[in-house]
């Protein structure tokens, strides 16, 4: 498994985009999905590859001078649980503080509300964000939105 630092903006486009449709569990809202691949331009991008497939892709999105969010992630089902997301984040950590960001935070739907999220939770957790605020209707009444926080420093 390689992970590689992605610069070319319509390379960060189609990796996207090639990832979140597979991930229709997560990724389901087509409206919402495009919006994550707009947006994947001109931000911090890492992708792994196996040999020269895509499997998985991360990107940051800075929310403020000392704050960068993990803003969306995606890893094939079938290479669930083989250690790329955490590879992902600790190479966006680094690059991250190397940028002079302070934080880094991540938005989720609550734990206990479905059992693919509750698995995208723990995966925060295990990474050492904590707990910071709960928005109940942030997003909507079904989906209340869960902010995790890590320090950088």
């Amino acid at each position: 498994m390689k992970i590689k630092q992605l610069t070319n903006n319509l390379e960060k486009q189609n990796v996207t985009r090639l990832i979140l449709e597979a991930l229709s569990d997560w990724f389901g809202i087509p409206e919402a999905r495009e919006g994550y691949i707009t947006e994947s331009t001109d931000k911090i991008f890492f992708c792994a590859y196996d040999k020269d497939k895509p499997v998985g892709f991360l990107y940051l999105k800075e929310t403020g001078n000392a704050t960068v969010e993990l803003y969306v992630m995606g890893v094939l089902i079938e290479y669930h649980r083989n250690g790329i997301g955490r590879e992902l984040f600790n190479n966006a950590k680094e690059a991250a503080i190397e940028k002079g960001y302070s934080f880094i935070q991540v938005k989720t739907v609550q734990m206990g509300k479905y059992e693919e999220y509750d698995r995208t939770n723990k995966f925060y957790l295990s990474l050492g964000f904590k707990e910071f605020e709960m928005f109940p209707t942030l997003w909507d009444e079904w989906n209340p939105c869960q902010i995790y926080i890590m320090s950088l420093r």
